[in-house]
């Protein structure tokens, strides 16, 4: 049963209680940045947005050490687990691959997800999800992604994948919507029912 799904997770205010340090960073890059421009910038793929001047400092090599201060959502390490009975696992980020396993084994997590497919592997996610298709012999009706940007919720779409928004992430509820989300969930432990109705509904 567990080979036929699998349970797409983004990272960065997902897993990962990121925000805040993301937008540190980026305030050292860009001063003037806001928090709500920040998360805008997220309405489409992190990756093509682009500043005319680019600034000196590189944003993983700020970033990463400070993945080491980074929590994780309450309850979503439990979620994790119980997921992973059930369903085959895997992380698509724009973050870098090696800096995010070193976040899951520090949390314990390592052994729950099947791969974890960082911006190194390809800075498209839609990309990446055909990738997933192709290796592992999967199809669009079997992959659901769990994000908390709009962004994410289109390039899923654009592979015909199907997605749950997560409520205390980057991105609102309102914005979220704007991609047609299957649903948003408020907290981690709803993602088991929500996950196990959208696969029977995607069958239906």
């Amino acid at each position: 049963h567990k080979k036929f799904h699998f349970v797409l997770f983004d990272f960065d205010g997902v897993i990962a209680d990121s925000f805040s340090v993301a937008l540190q960073v980026n305030q050292m890059l860009y001063p003037r940045l806001t928090a709500d421009e920040y998360r805008a910038r997220f309405l489409g793929n992190i990756n093509k947005w682009r500043e005319e001047h680019r600034p000196d400092i590189d944003f993983f090599t700020e970033y990463i050490p400070k993945m080491k201060t980074m929590g994780i959502f309450p309850g979503m390490r439990e979620a994790i687990k119980e997921l992973s009975r059930l369903y085959t696992l895997v992380i698509i980020s724009s973050t870098l691959t090696a800096p995010i396993k070193e976040f899951v084994e520090r949390q314990g997590l390592g052994v729950f997800f099947a791969e974890i497919m960082g911006n190194d592997v390809h800075e498209s996610k839609a990309q990446k999800i055909d990738m997933v298709f192709s290796k592992y012999g999967t199809d669009k009706h079997s992959c659901v992604f769990i994000t908390d940007t709009l962004g994410d919720i289109k390039e899923a779409a654009h592979c015909g994948v199907g997605s749950i928004g997560v409520s205390w992430g980057f991105q609102d509820e309102e914005t979220l919507r704007l991609g047609n989300p299957f649903c948003i969930v408020q907290k981690p432990q709803e993602l088991p029912s929500a996950i196990a109705r959208y696969f029977v509904d995607s069958r239906g």
